[in-house]
């Protein structure tokens, strides 16, 4: 492939990423940069979606189609650049294009024409064949139709006191009738006096690209007694667990037995032990017994400071003479104790004087006992 082909592609899958994908806190696109330049499909159409505060259901049934068609609008946009990036392969004339261009120059018509048809007939007789009007409409009563449960989401997500997290595209809101999860290209529903709730999974993330703190997400499964209601699963942040659960009116179980760590120490405790144990052990002298950590008594000594960051007389940390007398969960608390509670971003990289002696010691100066 010759140079302005491959860069212009290369420019082009970057772009088709960015926009594909929804925000999520796992995933490093799209980056905040192309989120606050406007490029996505909230801010390109914003003036025909039109307020989200105003008409919270109709506004995800026009953010979700238009979401479709510009998705499916994009192989005929990269086919269209390289008209102009490669002149001569013909592209611009169907006839004397390649075989291999020509297919997909089809395969680019069909796309938007099938997501097209797809869309009419969703927007036809006011949105009622929408998958999203399908599913609200189960929960109205038997006098009324989908447009008064769709005015109950409505008036509740206007109120202040909703739980929501996660960003625009990809959100988790419950009020206190209902449990909503933004997706792509529309948006799930379930009525909260239906649902039962599962911890399923958790996953540790020693650093977020964007903070630079330690942080675990729980995966929670929504089911519903409601044959019509698919199942679907929800993310947060620990830290927002017990929000979530002050705001539910079911309990959730944790089925998978998982560790919630529902504070920043906790988060930074996990991430404190997992890189400590990476350091160079201690080998215990044969002559020398573990005593009783000092700090909760329950289990025995098992870290020992010993300076190895820098050589002996360099940097600010300094050689701790103190015999073995913490535990590692002792020892990871004392550390975020000392530590800025308002920037936890610098925690992993500070110094922390001895607890005992007030030798100065960083994370790479303690060492698991052997």
């Amino acid at each position: 492939m010759e140079s302005p082909a491959a860069a212009f592609t290369l420019a082009y899958v970057v772009l088709a990423v960015c926009f594909v994908f929804p925000p999520d806190e796992f995933l490093v696109f799209p980056p905040d940069e192309f989120r606050s330049a406007g490029l996505t499909v909230q801010s390109l159409l914003g003036g025909w979606l039109g307020s989200e505060d105003a008409a919270f259901v109709h506004y995800h049934l026009r953010r979700g189609t238009a979401t479709l068609l510009a998705h499916a609008l994009l192989p005929l946009g990269y086919y269209t650049g390289m008209c102009f990036a490669t002149p001569e392969k013909q592209l611009c004339s169907f006839y004397q294009a390649p075989d291999t261009w020509r297919v997909f120059f089809l395969l680019a018509i069909l796309a938007p024409a099938a997501a097209s048809l797809l869309a009419y007939y969703w927007s036809r007789n006011d949105w009622n064949n929408h998958p999203l009007v399908r599913t609200i409409s189960f929960y109205a009563l038997p006098q009324s139709s989908w447009r008064a449960v769709a005015s109950s989401i409505n008036t509740e997500f206007r109120r202040i006191d909703k739980f929501a997290t996660g960003a625009p595209g990809a959100r988790v809101i419950v009020t206190d009738t209902w449990i909503m999860k933004v997706t792509t290209y529309s948006l799930r529903v379930a009525q909260q006096q239906d649902i039962n709730l599962t911890v399923v999974d958790s996953r540790q993330h020693e650093l977020l690209p964007d903070s630079n703190v330690p942080a675990q997400f729980l995966t929670i499964q929504v089911g519903s007694i409601n044959p019509h209601m698919k199942p679907f699963n929800i993310r947060l942040n620990s830290t927002e667990y017990g929000e979530l659960r002050e705001k539910l009116h079911a309990p959730i179980r944790n089925a998978a037995n998982v560790v919630i760590h529902q504070s920043l120490s906790d988060l930074f405790l996990e991430t404190f032990t997992s890189l400590v144990e990476m350091n160079q052990a201690y080998p215990l002298p044969s002559n020398q017994e573990l005593e009783p950590c000092i700090g909760c008594m329950q289990t025995s000594a098992n870290v020992k400071l010993l300076k190895n960051c820098q050589a002996p007389r360099e940097g600010e940390c300094q050689q701790c003479y103190c015999r073995p007398m913490w535990c590692m969960t002792c020892m990871g608390k004392w550390f975020a104790s000392r530590q800025d509670q308002q920037h936890p971003e610098t925690w992993l990289s500070s110094h922390v004087p001895c607890p005992t002696c007030r030798a100065k010691f960083c994370i790479l100066d303690v060492c698991v006992i052997r």
